[in-house]
C-alpha cells in the first residue's frame, strides 16, 4: 500500500527540487510541508525524504558535466626522476601525477569525509531532530539573520579562487553543521566557501560539487536501512512509483532552481534568502507560541 498520494509526493518533490541548492533548508521546508499536508512520519516517508534528493543532485551533473568528467592533462612534473632507478622516488613521482589528474574527485572525496564521518556518528541524533518543526523554526531564524550579514563579512576579503585540499577539508567542517535540520546544506558550504576567501559564484558550486558525494552517500544509506528493515523490502516494493515520481520531479525543478541560484545570488547576493528564513521561522514561531501544535506525529 503506498503511503503517499501523487499529490504529496509531487508537491514534496518540488519543495525539494527548489530548495536543496538554496540556503533556505531543503530538509526543514520537507518537514514543515509534510506537516501541511498531513503526512505521518512513517519510516518510509523519512527515507522517501531523503532518497529523492538523489534525482536533485543527478541536476548537478547533468548541469555541470564537463567538470565532471573532465580529467586534468597530466602535466610534466620531474621526467628525471620517473627515468632513474629510485624506486620510492619515482613512485611519489607517480602520486603527484595521480593526484593533479583526478584533482577534483580528490577534493571533493576530502570535503566529503568530515560529513561521512559524523553522519555515521550521529546518525540517530539527526533522525531524532528531523522530527521536530521548533528545531527548524529556530535554526531558519538563526540562518537567516547569518545570511543578512555574510556578504558584508566577506566582502573585504581577496578572492583566492585555487581550491586547496586544505580549503576542501574546512568546507567540509562547516557542512556538518547542516546535520542540525533547518541550517541548509547549501548556506553552511556556501559561507564555507567564502570564509576561504572563494567569491560568491564559485562558493555556491562547489557547494553544489560536494552535495553529490554527501547526498549521494546519505540516499545509499536511507535506502539500505529501509531494505533491511522488517517489511522493508515489501514497503519499497509497494511505494516504487512514488519513488520514481519524487526523483523526476526533483531532477526537474532543482535543474531550473540551480541556473536561477547561479544568476541571482552573483548579482545580489544573500541577503534576500536571509530576511525569507527570518520570515518563515518567524511565522512558525509564532504559530507554536499561540497554541498551534506543528509537530510531526
Amino acid at each position: 500500500m503506498e503511503e503517499l498520494s501523487l499529490f504529496q509526493t509531487i508537491i514534496i518533490a518540488i519543495v525539494e527540487g527548489l530548495t536543496e541548492f538554496l540556503p533556505v533548508s531543503s530538509t526543514g521546508h520537507m518537514i514543515i510541508t509534510q506537516h501541511l499536508l498531513g503526512v505521518p512520519s512513517s519510516d518510509f516517508v523519512k527515507a522517501f525524504t531523503v532518497i529523492i534528493q538523489f534525482g536533485a543532485i543527478l541536476s548537478v551533473v547533468v548541469l555541470y558535466w564537463k567538470r565532471f568528467f573532465k580529467l586534468n592533462k597530466c602535466k610534466i612534473f620531474d621526467t628525471d626522476i620517473v627515468n632513474n632507478n629510485d624506486r620510492s622516488a619515482r613512485w611519489i613521482e607517480y602520486g603527484k601525477r595521480f593526484l593533479y589528474k583526478y584533482d577534483f574527485y580528490w577534493k571533493l572525496l576530502i570535503a566529503f569525509i568530515p560529513a561521512a564521518f559524523f553522519g555515521l556518528l550521529f546518525s540517530d541524533k539527526i533522525d531524532e531532530m528531523l522530527e521536530s518543526v521548533t528545531v527548524v523554526a529556530v535554526m531558519l531564524v538563526i540562518g537567516g539573520i547569518v545570511m543578512l550579514f555574510v556578504d558584508k563579512w566577506f566582502a573585504k576579503s581577496s578572492p583566492n579562487q585555487e581550491m586547496t585540499p586544505k580549503k576542501a577539508f574546512c568546507i567540509g567542517l562547516f557542512q556538518c553543521i547542516a546535520m542540525i535540520p533547518g541550517v541548509s546544506r547549501s548556506m553552511a558550504t556556501i559561507v564555507g566557501g567564502m570564509a576561504q576567501k572563494m567569491t560568491r559564484k564559485n562558493a555556491a558550486e562547489f557547494s553544489f560539487f560536494l552535495a553529490v558525494p554527501t547526498m549521494f552517500a546519505a540516499t545509499a544509506y536511507k535506502l539500505l536501512k529501509l531494505v533491511t528493515s522488517e517489511n522493508g523490502l515489501q514497503i519499497l516494493q509497494d511505494n516504487i512509483i512514488p519513488l520514481i515520481v519524487g526523483n523526476v520531479v526533483a531532477f526537474i525543478v532543482a535543474f531550473l532552481a540551480i541556473k536561477f541560484f547561479i544568476s541571482f545570488v552573483t548579482k545580489y547576493g544573500f541577503k534576500a534568502f536571509g530576511y525569507y528564513r527570518i520570515i518563515v521561522g518567524g511565522i512558525i514561531i509564532v504559530f507554536m507560541l499561540l497554541g498551534y501544535n506543528l509537530e510531526i506525529d
